[in-house]
């Protein structure tokens, strides 16, 4: 089931993360009752712990996931770009992350300033990875780079969400 790239062109997540693709696998997530599609607001509040993620594809493929904030640490001046902020590998085509192996635990988004975008980027795997390598600090990651070190190619889905800082709650 191939799914339009416009709104990931349109939300600048191609050309910012990964490059042009064709989606040929179809990945749904949700945080709590809330699905996520691309370009949609979700708050930090209720993406503390992972979504809940199921990815089609036949039990023989295996996938790595990757959730990255291309905006860090603010839009207007993305010096950290990307802040990584989980990796999961050997994922098995329907079923999800919890059947992969974790390789960076997943932090939830907390953006300063701004709205931030927050990709989450599936990748089909040509062979199982295995121990792969936990990147030396979640700042300056880069997918591009990730994915072809790991010979992974092009991505075979992406969404994306927006989420900003909430305000405080008032104390009593």
């Amino acid at each position: 089931m191939a799914a339009s790239v416009d709104p990931l062109v349109v939300g600048r997540v191609i050309g910012d993360v990964v490059d042009m693709f064709v989606p040929t696998v179809s990945v749904s997530v949700y945080f709590g009752s809330k699905h996520v599609t691309n370009g949609c607001d979700i708050k930090p509040s209720i993406a503390i712990t992972p979504p809940k993620l199921t990815i089609s594809g036949h039990s023989d493929e295996l996938y790595t996931l990757v959730m990255t904030d291309p905006d860090a640490p603010s839009p207007s001046e993305p010096s950290m770009r990307e802040w990584v902020h989980w990796i999961v590998v050997d994922i098995p085509g329907g079923t999800n992350p919890n059947r992969g192996k974790e390789i960076l635990p997943y932090v939830g988004p907390r953006p300063p300033v701004g709205i931030h975008r927050y990709i989450l980027v599936l990748f089909r795997q040509k062979s199982p990875l295995g121990l792969v390598d936990q990147p030396p600090c979640r700042a300056n990651f880069n997918t591009r780079f990730f994915a072809a070190h790991l010979d992974l190619g092009l991505p075979v889905a992406t969404v994306y969400f927006n989420s900003q800082k909430e305000p405080a709650t008032k104390r009593r």
